[in-house]
C-alpha cells in the first residue's frame, strides 16, 4: 500500500477520506460510496457545479491506494488557504450558507442530495465560496426528508440569526460548538421578537422544542416516527432557509481606514511613503503567501496582493474584516482572504485527540508576515514582552515586514495614558535585540514625517 498521512479531519466519513502521499494531497474513494460516486459523475452534477465555480475541481489518479477497501483515488485542486466558519465574518458565514442551499437545490435537479451540510464543508478561494466535499452527495429517494436539514440549522441559521439580533461576539461559539450551535441555546438567547418571526419560529424555536421532545422520547425508548417528505415540500423548505438566510442583516460599525489613519497621526505623505516602503520590501521577499496580521480593512494586504501574493488578511475587528470582505467581494477577488483573529487567542486546535482542526500557527508559516502598526497594541494593551511577539512572529513566517511604533508616538502615548508605565524594554533598542534572536535584520526604514520604523527581517 502507498505510504499514507491521513489528514487529521478527515476520519469520520465512511465514504472516505483525505491523505498525503509524497507531499501531494488526495482523497479515497471507499468501495462503499462506489454507488454514489459513480452517480455524482454520471448525472452531470459534477460539471455543472465546477463550471460555476461551487465544487473544488478533481481528477482520478491512477495510484496505489492508501487502503485496501478503496474505489477510486482522485486528487483535489487545493485551496490556497484553510479557514474555519468561526474565523469568517458575518457575510462570509452567510455567503457559505447560501452556497450550500445552492450545491443542494442543484443536486435536487440532477436526482441527488447532500448527506451533510457542515460549514466545515465550505472553504473560501478569495472572496469565493467553493463547497470541498466530494464524498457529500447521495442519491435522492422521492419521499425523504433532507437529513441535513438540522445540521444546516446548527451550522449557518443559528449562528447568522445570533449575530444579527443580538451581538457579534456570539460568532465565537463556533469553537465550543464544533458541530454546530446547539438550537436550544439559540433559542435561549434570542430576544422575545424572534418567536413572532416565521423563519425562526419554525426553523429554530419550534425545531429546539421537537429535538427536546424526542430526545425525551427516546431516553423512554420510543423512536421519532418516520415521515414522508415529498419534493415539492422539500422545495418549500429549501427555499424557506434561504429567505431566512437572505433576509438576515448586520451592520457593521467602527471606522473607515481613513479615519484610522488620520487618527494614527500619519500626515498624507507620510501614509504614501509607508505604501512605497511595504511595496519594496514586499518585492524583495516575493512571497507566494502573505499574512498580514492586524489587516484592518486591508489596506496594505492589497499591497501584497499587487505583487501577486495570495495574502490572508487577519484583524480582530470583525466591523473591518466585513468591511475587507465586502470590498473584496464586491471586485471579485480570489486573492485576498480576510479573516477574524484575535492574535492574543487566536483559532485554537480543535476537535478530537486536538487535531480535527488546526491552529492558526499549524497552517503557517506563511512566506511573508506584514505587522503594520500592531506592535504597540500587543505589547503595551496586552503586556505580551516583545521576546515573545517574535518568537510567535518567527513561527508565523519566513520573513516579517514589521513597524515599530516608539513611545513618543501619539498613539502609544494614548495607550500609556491611563495606566502606569510598566514596559521599559519597550525601545528600539530593546525591539531589535528581542527579534534579532530569531530573525536577521535586512532593512531599516524611517517612516518620512512619523518617529515610525519599517523593518525587513528573515527568519534566522
Amino acid at each position: 500500500m502507498l505510504e499514507a498521512e491521513v489528514v487529521s479531519g478527515s476520519f469520520r466519513d465512511p465514504s472516505g477520506f483525505l491523505f498525503h502521499a509524497d507531499g501531494v494531497l488526495y482523497r479515497q474513494v471507499n468501495l462503499g460510496y462506489r454507488d454514489e460516486y459513480d452517480a455524482l459523475m454520471s448525472s452531470g452534477l459534477y460539471d455543472v457545479l465546477c463550471k460555476k465555480g461551487a465544487l473544488v475541481p478533481h481528477h482520478e489518479v491512477s495510484i496505489q491506494p492508501a487502503t485496501s477497501d478503496a474505489y477510486r483515488v482522485i486528487k483535489p485542486e487545493l485551496i490556497p488557504f484553510i479557514s474555519y466558519p468561526y474565523e469568517w465574518s458575518f457575510s462570509q458565514l452567510q455567503d457559505a450558507a447560501l452556497l450550500t442551499l445552492d450545491v443542494q437545490l442543484e443536486a435536487l435537479r440532477h436526482g441527488l442530495t447532500l448527506k451533510d451540510a457542515s460549514a466545515f464543508n465550505v472553504q473560501f478561494v478569495g472572496s469565493r465560496p467553493v463547497f470541498i466535499d466530494t464524498l457529500s452527495f447521495e442519491r435522492y429517494v422521492e419521499g425523504s426528508p433532507w437529513v441535513a436539514y438540522q445540521q444546516f440549522c446548527q451550522h449557518f441559521l443559528a449562528p447568522l440569526a445570533l449575530i444579527a439580533e443580538r451581538d457579534v461576539n456570539l460568532r465565537t461559539l463556533g469553537v465550543p460548538f464544533i458541530n454546530g450551535t446547539p438550537l436550544s441555546l439559540a433559542s435561549a438567547i434570542l430576544p422575545r421578537r424572534s418567536w413572532f418571526k416565521f423563519s425562526h419560529l419554525i426553523h429554530i424555536h419550534l425545531h429546539a422544542r421537537s429535538q427536546r421532545k424526542y430526545a425525551n422520547a427516546a431516553g423512554l425508548g420510543r423512536t421519532r416516527p418516520a415521515r414522508s417528505v415529498s419534493r415539492t415540500a422539500l422545495l418549500g423548505i429549501l427555499d424557506s432557509l434561504r429567505s431566512s438566510v437572505r433576509s438576515l442583516r448586520w451592520n457593521p460599525g467602527g471606522t473607515e481606514w481613513a479615519d484610522y489613519y488620520e487618527d494614527t497621526n500619519y500626515s498624507t505623505r507620510a501614509l504614501s511613503e509607508k505604501e512605497k516602503i511595504v511595496d519594496e520590501l514586499v518585492q524583495i521577499v516575493r512571497p507566494s503567501l502573505a499574512w498580514d496580521l492586524g489587516a484592518n480593512t486591508g489596506l496594505f494586504s492589497r499591497r501584497a496582493v499587487a505583487h501577486g501574493a495570495y495574502t490572508v488578511a487577519c484583524d480582530v475587528d470583525p466591523s473591518a474584516v466585513e468591511k475587507n470582505y465586502l470590498a473584496c467581494r464586491k471586485d471579485k477577488n480570489e486573492r485576498m482572504l480576510p479573516l477574524i483573529v484575535d492574535l492574543t487567542n487566536p483559532s485554537p486546535a480543535l476537535g478530537w485527540a486536538h487535531t480535527e482542526r488546526d491552529s492558526l500557527l499549524d497552517r503557517g508559516p506563511a512566506d511573508l508576515v506584514l505587522a503594520l502598526a500592531l506592535i504597540h497594541h500587543l505589547a503595551i494593551s496586552n503586556n505580551v514582552p516583545l521576546d515573545k511577539l517574535a518568537t510567535f512572529f518567527a513561527a508565523c513566517g519566513k520573513s516579517l515586514v514589521i513597524e515599530f511604533v516608539p513611545k513618543v508616538d501619539s498613539q502609544v502615548q494614548k495607550l500609556l495614558a491611563s495606566r502606569k508605565d510598566i514596559f521599559p524594554d519597550y525601545t528600539q533598542e530593546g525591539f531589535e535585540r528581542a527579534f534579532a534572536k530569531h530573525f536577521r535584520i535586512e532593512r531599516a526604514i524611517s517612516v518620512p514625517e512619523s518617529s515610525r520604523t519599517i523593518y525587513l527581517m528573515r527568519a534566522a
